[in-house]
């Protein structure tokens, strides 16, 4: 339901080898002057996401901005704001939210097989234990992995639970030359329930992605998401394959249900990115809700702002606005 129209860049000639039937600009004003664009995706620096979501929206266009939304709440406020006045969609593309091994968590839950839960871990660790000369790592804006990676994790929390009532978190840079943050360790409480979110940058033999606890039984769950690397070796969704994982992956649950114990793998779920774009056509054309509410992208930034706050005071913060 969607045509690629035109590229914002200064490496024209990189961008038409891939899609030579597109439009390239070296400005981002006259993007926004083409009249026959109705969607602009807007994946910059995130310091930069509030001026040129701002700039699309004035211009009238539906607007996705790559996660995370803004640097801080206020910004997403006043973009919510400016879409709601100029009647044009807004959304933030947490792709994350189409992972597999997400989407059979996400099942797990719907099920209740595990009774009431008591704890869930998400981790998301990486082994890069060279710091990288790009800006994620720079000393800038909504730079750092709280940011980065953590604005997954927490929209995948959000998601599944709604909004925390507290926050406590411990940031640091682990590795020598870091220049922000490259580790958190989040625990958001929602009453009885501890929900952990996790990263690491000098993690070389990761533990479980998920583990859940909860009065009847356990799940875990290892490995990542295929997705991401099936589209880096030129694989496209819309096939039998695409985001489908191999049965060594699959997690293991250990439940009891009614005096009966339940005990072995649980078939993981086909991840699928396209869902979201699919949702976006579906919105724009007024058939269905947009797929990520701006306002729930916003829920991750504050959320992000009361963990830097937990971090420098050192204590639980309980959220607020």
């Amino acid at each position: 339901g969607l045509t690629l129209k035109a590229i914002v860049t200064s490496q024209a000639d990189k961008v038409l080898m891939r899609y030579p039937h597109v439009t390239t600009y070296d400005a981002y004003d006259t993007l926004l002057a083409d009249d026959t664009i109705d969607l602009v995706i807007v994946t910059t620096p995130t310091f930069t996401h509030y001026e040129y979501v701002k700039e699309a929206i004035q211009h009238g266009k539906h607007v996705i901005v790559e996660k995370p939304f803004t640097v801080t709440s206020a910004e997403a406020d006043d973009l919510i704001s400016l879409a709601d006045q100029h009647q044009v969609l807004l959304s933030v593309y947490q792709n994350r939210r189409y992972d597999n091994d997400f989407l059979t968590v996400k099942g797990i839950l719907h099920s209740h097989v595990l009774g009431n839960l008591a704890l869930f871990e998400s981790h998301m660790d990486r082994y890069r234990h060279v710091v990288q000369n790009r800006w994620k790592e720079q000393d800038k804006p909504g730079s750092g992995t709280l940011y980065d990676l953590g604005s997954h994790l927490i929209d995948q929390a959000i998601e599944l639970f709604g909004t925390p009532q507290t926050v406590y978190a411990d940031l640091t840079s682990q590795r020598p030359a870091a220049m922000t943050n490259d580790y958190f360790h989040l625990i958001l409480g929602y009453g009885s329930l501890r929900v952990i979110l996790q990263s690491g940058s000098l993690v070389r033999q990761p533990g479980p992605r998920f583990t859940l606890h909860g009065e009847n039984g356990s799940f875990t769950k290892f490995g990542f998401d295929p997705q991401e690397n099936a589209l880096r070796r030129g694989e496209v969704p819309y096939t039998s394959y695409y985001g489908v994982e191999d049965e060594s992956m699959y997690g293991h649950l250990q439940t009891t249900i009614d005096n009966l114990t339940f005990t072995g793998k649980v078939t993981t779920l086909q991840g699928c990115y396209e869902k979201y774009y699919e949702g976006i056509v579906q919105a724009i054309i007024g058939k269905s809700e947009i797929p990520v509410r701006a306002i729930d992208a916003r829920r991750v930034i504050r959320t992000i702002e009361l963990a830097i706050e937990s971090h420098e005071q050192q204590r639980v913060v309980a959220w607020s606005e």
